[in-house]
């Protein structure tokens, strides 16, 4: 697996534990409530992930970004999908989304690789 997300898998990981643990009862259910959305329905998953990534590179959050990657990679979307969805962000988000998604398709290329 590549260091680059291996890297961002143990930050995330690691923070979301040290999070967790302080035991706030907001925090515990906004995880929670985000974890459920994310789940079949009447929408797949796989589609909610598609729609997540669309929202993170509108929104410009990169650690969104590679999270839904790599969640919408270990659910077998294609690389033309993520680039279809890459190409809806921009249209929506306008130009400043390409530097987000030149970081998007690099965390791809590194999960494509293996």
């Amino acid at each position: 697996m590549s260091t680059l997300i291996e890297e961002f898998n143990e930050y995330r990981t690691r923070m979301n534990e040290v999070i967790l643990e302080k035991d706030n009862k907001v925090l515990k259910r906004f995880f929670s409530l985000d974890h459920q959305a994310y789940q079949d329905g009447a929408l797949p998953t796989r589609t909610k992930e598609l729609l997540g990534l669309v929202a993170s590179l509108v929104l410009r959050c990169d650690d969104c970004i590679k999270y839904h990657l790599g969640q919408s990679h270990a659910l077998g979307c294609t690389t033309e999908e993520i680039y279809e969805v890459f190409a809806i962000a921009n249209l929506v988000g306008g130009s400043i989304c390409i530097p987000h998604t030149r970081r998007g398709a690099e965390y791809w290329e590194a999960l494509m690789a293996g």
